[in-house]
């Protein structure tokens, strides 16, 4: 473990060239996405959801599943019908290892990966900025969507980051079930880089 990396969840998987070879595609990312947010799912259900063709979705749940994304459900289905759940809660990238990798399909597949996750996290701020009216003002009120600029040090960037992080994770232990009147998934997005002063 570096320096000032923090100690990983059991349940959070942590990429290696391998296993970030077997995620780095769309449609897996949005597979692995979907059973952690919404359940165990079929691949026919995890079709209609996202759009796709149950025979894609049942190939790449395969392919998910020999990199240890995904697993079986044994607890549900009948007969021959097949569901399958999310192995892990999360995905811990670690980015600066990958982008030193003397391998370039192990960097090519961490740009994939990269540029899919703001893919989605620019869809879903699209759909909340198009769907905003249809929810309750109080929960207007609770979004957000704000920049900063600062000038920091790369130490000091990462104390901030770190900081966040730890005011996010401290919710978990708030999170309500899902029978809980007005509650609804908040989704969290963070963004923060460096930029060149032009």
């Amino acid at each position: 473990m570096a320096e000032n990396e923090k100690p990983v969840p059991d349940d959070v998987r942590v990429l290696d060239p391998r296993s970030l070879r077997g995620l780095a595609h769309p449609l897996r990312m949005r597979l692995l996405g979907a059973l952690r947010e919404y359940g165990p799912a079929t691949a026919s259900q995890l079709a209609d959801r996202l759009g796709e063709s149950s025979g894609a979705t049942s190939y790449h749940l395969r392919q998910l599943a020999a990199h240890g994304f995904v697993k079986d459900d044994p607890e549900r289905g009948k007969g021959r019908e097949r569901w399958w759940k999310a192995a892990h809660s999360g995905t811990r990238v670690g980015a600066e290892e990958l982008l030193r990798h003397p391998d370039p399909s192990v960097r090519g597949a961490l740009n994939t990966l990269l540029h899919e996750n703001a893919t989605i996290h620019a869809q879903e701020m699209s759909t909340w900025l198009g769907t905003m009216h249809d929810w309750p003002s109080r929960w207007r009120l609770a979004s957000d969507m704000s920049d900063f600029s600062l000038r920091l040090t790369p130490e000091l960037a990462q104390e901030m980051r770190d900081k966040v992080h730890e005011v996010i994770e401290s919710y978990r232990e708030k999170e309500v079930d899902r029978n809980t009147e007005n509650s609804a998934p908040f989704r969290v997005h963070l963004h923060a880089f460096p930029r060149d002063e032009d």
